[in-house]
Order: C-alpha cells, then sequence, then structure tokens
C-alpha cells in the first residue's frame, strides 16, 4: 500500500507539473509571434539608425578634395537637400564623332552620360574627368578644353586684377608727374609695387631689372590674388586656384623661359665649362651635368614649392571644419570641446594663411629675380695697376 500510495503521489505531482504546459500550449504560438513581432522591431530600429547614421557621417575625404580639387561644376551652397551649383561648359573633341560643347548639368539630366560622354567614376585613372568609351568598352580621353572650376576662378581673378593694375595706372595718366601724391587705395598700391619693385626685382635682377620687372611683377600680384581669392569661402572666392600644380608648373615655365632664353655667354659658360679643376670635367663631364641639370631643378622647385604650401594650407582649415561634425556624435562635452578648439584653430590659420598668402608670392618672385639675376651676370676683368 505504501508503494502504492508513493506511486499515485508521483504520478500526480507529475501531471500537476504538466498542466501549466498543457494549459498554456495554445498561447504558445501567440508568445512566439510577440517575440518575433520584438524582434523584427528592433531590426528595424537598428536599421534605421544604421541609415541615418550613414545619412549624417561627414564625409571628410569627399569634402577636402572636392574643394581643392577641379571640378566640370561650382557648387555654391546646399539649401535644405538642393545643392545650388553653377553648370559649366564642358567643350571636347571626340577623334570619331568631333566637337561636342554642352553644359555639365545636361550630364545629370541624362543619368550621368550625355552624347557619349561621362565623368569617370572613382577607381578610374581618369577619375572626375570627361572621359568615352570605344567599342571594347574602355575608357577613352578625349582633347578636353572645357571651363572647368579652376579654369572660371583662374578667369574671374585675372579680370580683378586687371581691373586693379589698370585703375591704378589710368590715376597717373590723369595727373602729371610733379603733382601730389596719390592716397587710399591708389597710394596703397603705389606703395605695394614699389616695395616688390625696389626690394625684391631691383635688387636680386641687378642693373638689367627693367627689362624683367613687368615680368615679376604680374606673377607677384597674380600669384597675390588667386592666393587671397582662395581664402574667400564663398563664390566667386574659394577655388584652390594655386594649389594646381598645372597653374604652378606654367608659372614656373616663364620663369625657365625668361632665365635661358635671355642668359648671357658667362651664364652658359659657367654650366657647360665651370670654373672648376679640371679633373672635374675631363674625362667625365661631372660638374657640367649638376650645373645643367640645376636648370631643371630650379624651376621645379618653384612649382612644387608654392603647390605643397597653398595646398596644405586648404586642406589643413577644411580638416579643422569638419572636426565639428565628426565629433557631432561623441557626445555633448567632447562635440562643445572640439568646436571650440575648431574654431580657434581656424581663425589662427586663416590668419597663417593671410601671411601665407603673401609670403608665397613674396618668394617665387625672389627666386626668380634671383635666378634671372644669376644668369644676367658679365665676365668681370680685373684691372692690373
Amino acid at each position: 500500500m505504501r508503494q502504492l500510495r508513493n506511486i499515485l503521489t508521483g504520478v500526480l505531482l507529475a501531471f500537476g507539473l504538466l498542466m501549466p504546459v498543457i494549459v498554456h500550449a495554445d498561447s504558445i504560438p501567440a508568445s512566439l509571434n510577440g517575440l518575433e513581432t520584438d524582434l523584427d522591431s528592433i531590426a528595424q530600429r537598428d536599421k534605421v539608425t544604421s541609415a541615418e547614421q550613414k545619412e549624417n557621417t561627414v564625409d571628410v575625404k569627399e569634402i577636402v578634395f572636392g574643394h581643392i580639387g577641379d571640378s566640370y561644376e561650382w557648387h555654391i551652397t546646399t539649401w535644405g537637400n538642393t545643392p545650388i551649383t553653377i553648370p559649366l561648359p564642358v567643350i571636347v573633341y571626340s577623334q570619331t564623332t568631333g566637337w561636342h560643347v554642352f553644359l555639365s548639368s545636361r550630364l545629370e539630366e541624362n543619368g550621368g552620360s550625355y552624347e557619349g560622354f561621362s565623368i569617370a567614376p572613382s577607381g578610374s585613372k581618369y577619375e572626375g574627368k570627361i572621359v568615352e568609351h570605344d567599342a571594347a568598352g574602355s575608357e577613352i580621353r578625349p582633347w578636353d578644353i572645357s571651363i572647368t572650376k579652376v579654369t572660371l576662378s583662374l578667369l574671374i581673378n585675372s579680370v580683378l586684377l586687371l581691373v586693379i593694375i589698370l585703375a591704378v595706372a589710368h590715376w597717373y595718366r590723369k595727373h602729371p608727374q610733379d603733382s601730389a601724391a596719390p592716397g587710399g587705395f591708389i597710394g596703397f598700391m603705389e606703395m605695394f609695387i614699389m616695395m616688390v619693385n625696389d626690394d625684391i626685382i631691383k635688387s636680386c635682377v641687378g642693373p638689367k631689372y627693367k627689362k624683367f620687372a613687368p615680368y615679376l611683377l604680374t606673377a607677384f600680384f597674380f600669384i597675390f590674388i588667386n592666393n587671397m581669392m582662395g581664402l574667400i569661402p564663398f563664390f566667386p572666392g574659394g577655388a584652390n586656384v594655386t594649389g594646381n600644380i598645372a597653374i604652378t608648373m606654367v608659372l614656373a615655365l616663364f620663369t625657365f623661359v625668361a632665365v635661358n632664353l635671355f642668359g648671357t655667354k658667362t651664364y652658359w659658360k659657367e654650366i657647360f665649362w665651370p670654373d672648376v679643376p679640371w679633373w672635374l670635367k675631363v674625362p667625365i663631364p661631372m660638374m657640367p651635368f649638376i650645373e645643367f641639370f640645376g636648370i631643371l631643378t630650379k624651376p621645379f622647385a618653384l612649382m612644387i614649392r608654392l603647390f605643397a604650401n597653398m595646398l596644405a594650407g586648404h586642406m589643413a582649415m577644411l580638416v579643422l571644419t569638419c572636426l565639428i561634425f565628426i565629433s557631432a556624435s561623441m557626445g555633448p562635452v567632447l562635440n562643445g570641446t572640439l568646436t571650440v578648439a575648431s574654431v580657434l584653430f581656424n581663425i589662427f590659420m586663416n590668419a597663417l594663411e593671410l601671411l601665407v598668402a603673401f609670403i608665397q608670392a613674396y618668394v617665387f618672385t625672389m627666386l626668380s629675380a634671383v635666378f634671372i639675376g644669376l644668369a644676367q651676370e658679365e665676365h668681370k676683368v680685373s684691372e692690373k695697376k
């Protein structure tokens, strides 16, 4: 009897434990459905958060290289979600279809391609440039003389330079030489021009400075105006003209021509037969080779110095500005601290870039004048008593 009672007690206990499961068996699918719904909502929330995070993330690379690089349109600002840009004329010549002239906005209106031309995507060797495709699908670069952002800024700054210089010249044509000294802007420009002419050109070139003064003055004010316009953050400023190596290359090429085209016989003698021990010239022309190599390194140094300094300044200011947006998701304390630091450093960098804008124009003009002056040396014959 005791065993039977123990068996019945065990059966009743097992039945009691299974009752909640049996009673709630119908509610299990509902619970699972609720759990699945919760998981779906969490996943959806995570998905939205990721999308929003991606949308709100600042692409520093795109901002920096979009500013310092060239493009076929000029981005002014973004109003809401609408970018405000100035479409620029695309002028290309294809070997198969000839000349094509259209606005860059046509590319966006037609899905990125117009008349067989498109902008090369990221990763291409022609990235950001107009290309066409041959029968095999390979990218071909047409002859491109489009008015790009840097080209338009170069034209605007050149017109501004002409207006300033011609306004000064007009005042001097209207006033006799013995009239009172000009004041205001004309007086400031007279002081500026005389400083460059007397302190840089005259002292570095030497007695023949008047022949080269027009070019050197033009080079100085051209670089200075473009440097200053590049610091203005809104249209028509903001383009990185002197940070484009093609511009600095042309300026260095002009100096190269001025140095070597007008070089004296003494200058060329010092290159091909310098005044050094004979064993440095024959049988191995080591010194003539070094001197000839120096002809090429001088303009190369001018080109890289101006390009690198202006490019680095623009990149530093843009990266400091982007710190505000990068730290936006790091909390109010860190974001506020980095925002204050970014603003202070940007004020400092802008003040420094104002100084650099003048210094780079000064250094380029001074080195060009020194190179030209070295090429104007004449052979001096010592007099015997």
